[in-house]
């Protein structure tokens, strides 16, 4: 089945037309005009998820597509062992068993605010080059194959009825040379190939972080991805785009710069704020939202930022051997970066058939049980002039979160709002006494971190505690509740004169 082969000029002529007709023009200069928007800075919390035609193995991870055309790599023997050699059933034949027959989009979405999320952020294509999304461009799509539903739609819809800001994900960029190893043995992609083929054009993989790496992506393919990109920002208005590392290739800055002023400028008509989300230095400065995947800094910020990251360590769609997360660990990651000026963005992967898996649910639960209690300390919040205190020192940038950290009581991230300061203690460990040393008594001419008069400490979910200053610090004697005896982090609002 061929791509809907019209000339891409009319295409290419409509957006050109949108960006020569709107305040932003396609330099860096122009797009650092646009600000992030207002809500995002308020909003710190959002989901992610990653689901496609790589979710119907269910194996390792969602490079599935990629990998088993690699001989040797255990995907490459799982899918011969599994389905048959590459030549006889190859990534494509996955279309027809992705029926979805369990996916509900409003079921999704009632879990996600259930969790506290205050975004979405569903993928819309990723590396396979399967669209989540009805299309006009191409015939390899959810509404057309598989489900036959145009899933980005629905969970667009969704979200909207749920209060929630929309938001997806684009990871286009990388189908340059995904499948290209499916050429160097007797499998089903092989030349020739031309655009609209499902696999096209499975060029040789480069170094990946190689900006200048040969073979380039060309005028065709950069076109086709503009087009493709351009076709999701016109017909489901996302509020934040997300693309993934390979758009910092610099074959594609003119065509990156185009889109985001196609973007920025729909949004001016549309009347509503966007950003687009990136990583490393793929955007100028100031053009769009700075990402850090999988992990964070280890200082505030003065920028608005955010990391992305998973409920497992070792995949970002559902698999039979994910290494999970515990919902403590996740809640630190978020009050880590709210602390530091950041949102976190968590993924999690739904199963093949639409369905999110028991566990799955019951971390997501957890953690929308947790920010019901605390979340007035996170909503909102913006960072005070410490992140926080304590002797433990996790690792910090991206891919950080591969092994996790062992808290101790005396770990402690401070967020502000309204005057008041809230400290969250990392691990409370069922401590009858907490002692925050920034804000130690005045003694003997010592200047604490923080000098001034404090009224009254509040444990969140649980009312006003009891305190005293001493020259170690606020000493705090806080009640029992659920959270602690489950070992998750604990809320204290910091009421000042």
């Amino acid at each position: 089945m061929q791509y809907r082969m019209q000339d891409m000029a009319p295409r290419l002529s409509k957006i050109q037309k949108v960006i020569d007709d709107g305040p932003y023009e396609e330099s860096w200069g122009s797009l650092c005009g646009n600000s992030i928007p207002a809500w995002f800075a308020d909003a710190k919390f959002g989901i992610f998820t990653h689901w496609g035609l790589y979710t119907v193995p269910e194996y390792r991870n969602e490079w599935y597509s990629r990998n088993m055309y690699i001989q040797g790599y255990p995907e490459f023997e799982h899918h011969r062992t599994t389905y048959g050699p590459q030549d006889r059933f190859g990534y494509k034949d996955f279309i027809p068993l992705f029926t979805a027959e369990r996916f509900d989009a409003d079921e999704w979405l009632d879990l996600f605010k259930e969790a506290g999320a205050q975004y979405y952020c569903p993928v819309s294509e990723h590396h396979d080059g399967f669209q989540m999304y009805r299309s006009e461009v191409s015939h390899w799509n959810a509404a057309e194959m598989g489900p036959r539903r145009d899933v980005l739609g629905l969970l667009r819809d969704a979200t909207t009825r749920h209060g929630m800001h929309f938001a997806t994900s684009n990871h286009r960029a990388e189908h340059w040379w995904f499948m290209g190893h499916g050429k160097e043995f007797d499998s089903d992609v092989k030349d020739p190939m031309r655009r609209g083929d499902f696999y096209w054009p499975a060029n040789p993989e480069p170094d990946n972080q190689d900006l200048f790496s040969l073979p380039r992506p060309d005028g065709e393919f950069l076109d086709d991805w503009l087009i493709r990109v351009c076709e999701v920002i016109d017909n489901y208005r996302p509020e934040l785009l997300y693309f993934d590392w390979w758009i910092q290739h610099e074959a594609f800055k003119s065509y990156l710069r185009k889109m985001a002023a196609f973007y920025y400028n729909r949004a001016h008509e549309w009347g509503v704020p966007v950003s687009i989300c990136y990583k490393d230095d793929a955007m100028a400065w100031g053009s769009g939202l700075p990402e850090v995947e999988r992990g964070g800094f280890a200082d505030i910020q003065s920028f608005v930022w955010q990391t992305d990251t998973a409920i497992a360590r070792n995949s970002w769609c559902y698999t039979k051997s994910l290494e999970y997360k515990g919902a403590d660990e996740l809640i630190v990651d978020l009050i880590d970066a709210v602390s530091k000026n950041g949102n976190m963005l968590l993924n999690v992967g739904p199963r093949a058939d639409g369905s999110i898996s028991g566990h799955d649910r019951a971390l997501l639960q957890g953690i929308g049980a947790w920010m019901r209690t605390n979340s007035e300390g996170i909503y909102g919040t913006r960072p005070w002039k410490y992140y926080g205190e304590g002797p433990t020192v996790a690792e910090q940038g991206s891919f950080s979160d591969q092994h996790a950290v062992e808290w101790t009581s005396h770990d402690f991230r401070f967020t502000t709002k309204d005057g008041d300061i809230y400290a969250f203690c990392l691990n409370p460990q069922h401590e009858k006494s907490l002692t925050l040393t920034t804000f130690a008594s005045y003694h003997d001419g010592v200047k604490p971190r923080f000098h001034g008069i404090i009224r009254e400490v509040q444990q969140l979910g649980a009312g006003r505690i009891p305190f005293s200053r001493t020259d170690m610090g606020l000493i705090v004697h806080p009640l029992p509740v659920a959270d602690a005896a489950e070992g998750l982090p604990m809320g204290l609002r910091i009421s000042v004169e």
